[in-house]
């Protein structure tokens, strides 16, 4: 009887691996690597008149390459060269497309081993609009911000909003993520996980991004040059974003230029080169380094465009006080700076700032020096919860009340007619203006020039005179 249990059980593995047999010899022509999609992307990077470059990442070692044209039909389409992904920069890839038309509007889809997306396929195709030519005095619209932390908000509604805004242009002013690690591969998985926001995923497709950092995706908080994985930093910061550049040849570092019509941007990188927040503000302590504050000094100098906007991470006044992650820190450089654009008569400067996590509009009265008004404007938080530590700090002036309600977005509008200026708003989750729209005019951004006590907010105002009458700030005691 056993003997009959053991013969039925040795025919039928026998029966088994005959049935087996061909699939495992079929096996040996499978492909072991999956079939080719993307898992992040597209977005848009940096769009000059004649070129866009697109960022995309693939599932393995890849070819993609952009169909695009001029009509959302596709018609008379045409193709990119394509470029394969490699498992070294995370197969990360950045499609250059040349010969362009200058303020045309493209539309795109992407093409992986020459088929399209299995993700996208079902999409209609995607777009994004070249610059104007250079020099040219066109309106457009940036929208910009700071600190989207996806440990605290996941949905992150603010994006739904920034897309109904249209804008021409997106900047990601620091603390794009939180890595808050020394490990270069926690950092790439959060930049994935703040790809992957569904309400993202339309303005990451259509409108142009550009991006510096600050101190949560350099590293760790608050760290500065002393961040012992800064390079490996670099190396992930410049697989997810596509600026126009990096630093230059013998300064590595995400600072750059960037011109767009008749406004040129001058991003900073504030923490490659910084010296610790709490030394010692001497003369020689520095946020960007000699050979940074050099170039921003050179490019400003060379600039032409009507307005020159200095973007940084962190926010521009004395708010957070001596040692405070900010420039309140380095005011000897920050000082030195200001007093350059006065000596050398450069017109048209403001400032864009974030990291404070709260909506903020401020001004540094330059003109009382002899040259104009520096107005900060300050974009925080994009998805999380906001502070009150603001409560006890002050800038030299605030030009509207903060708002700490919740997230929101800072959106610029350059106008170009016959009185070239800008204007200022911050927008909530809802879409809603939080305060009253602050203009600034070219020709208010010229040394000799006082604009700022005019356009102060009656709130502001008073609030300042009650603190300066030594009452106090929002009813809170002024300190000795």
């Amino acid at each position: 009887m056993k003997s009959m249990k053991k013969l039925r059980r040795v025919t039928m593995t026998v029966v088994f691996v005959s049935l087996l047999l061909p699939t495992l010899v079929a096996g040996a022509d499978r492909d072991d690597d999956g079939y080719p999609r993307l898992m992040q992307g597209p977005m848009v990077g940096a769009v000059t008149p004649t070129q866009a470059k697109i960022w995309a990442r693939t599932t393995g070692p890849y070819s993609v390459s952009i169909e695009y044209a001029t009509n959302f039909e596709m018609r008379s389409a045409t193709t990119s060269g394509p470029v394969t992904a490699e498992k070294a920069n995370d197969y990360v890839v950045v499609i250059e497309l040349d010969g362009l038309e200058p303020a045309t509007e493209y539309f795109y889809r992407v093409l992986v081993n020459g088929e399209g997306d299995k993700y996208l396929k079902e999409y209609p195709a995607f777009r994004f609009a070249t610059a104007p030519p250079a020099g040219t005095a066109t309106s457009f619209r940036v929208a910009f911000g700071s600190c989207p932390k996806f440990q605290d908000d996941r949905v992150q509604p603010i994006w739904q909003v920034i897309s109904g805004f249209d804008p021409d242009l997106f900047f990601w002013i620091g603390d794009n993520i939180y890595g808050d690690t020394l490990d270069p591969d926690i950092l790439r998985e959060e930049y994935r996980r703040q790809r992957d926001v569904h309400g993202l995923q339309p303005l990451l497709h259509n409108v142009p991004h550009l991006a510096i950092w600050d101190d949560h995706d350099f590293a760790l908080n608050n760290h500065d040059r002393e961040n012992p994985i800064k390079f490996e930093s670099l190396e992930v910061f410049k697989d997810y974003w596509v600026n126009p550049a990096y630093g230059l040849p013998d300064t590595p570092g995400v600072f750059f230029t960037y011109s767009y019509g008749k406004v040129d941007f001058f991003f900073l990188d504030g923490r490659f080169y910084r010296d610790p927040d709490n030394a010692e503000d001497t003369p020689e302590k520095t946020m960007l380094g000699a050979a940074q504050f050099e170039w921003l000094q050179r490019e400003l100098a060379a600039s032409e465009a009507i307005f020159k906007v200095i973007v940084s991470g962190g926010g521009f006044s004395k708010m957070r006080g001596v040692g405070g992650d900010s420039w309140a820190a380095f005011l000897n450089e920050r000082n030195r700076l200001f007093d350059f654009i006065r000596d050398r008569e450069i017109t048209g400067v403001v400032l864009a700032s974030g990291d404070s996590h709260i909506g903020e509009l401020n001004v540094i009265p330059w003109s009382d020096r002899g040259g104009y008004d520096y107005y900060d404007l300050v974009s925080s938080p994009l998805a999380q919860r906001n502070p009150d530590s603001w409560l006890h700090q002050r800038p030299e002036r605030r030009i509207r009340p903060v708002y700490f309600k919740g997230s929101s977005v800072g959106v610029i509008d350059f106008i170009f007619d016959d009185e070239p200026r800008l204007m200022y708003r911050i927008i909530d989750i809802h879409g809603r203006n939080v305060w009253e729209p602050f203009v600034v005019r070219a020709d208010e951004l010229v040394n000799g020039i006082v604009s700022w006590p005019e356009k102060v907010h009656d709130v502001s105002r008073q609030r300042q005179q009650f603190y300066d009458d030594g009452k106090g700030y929002y009813e809170i005691e002024a300190e000795d």
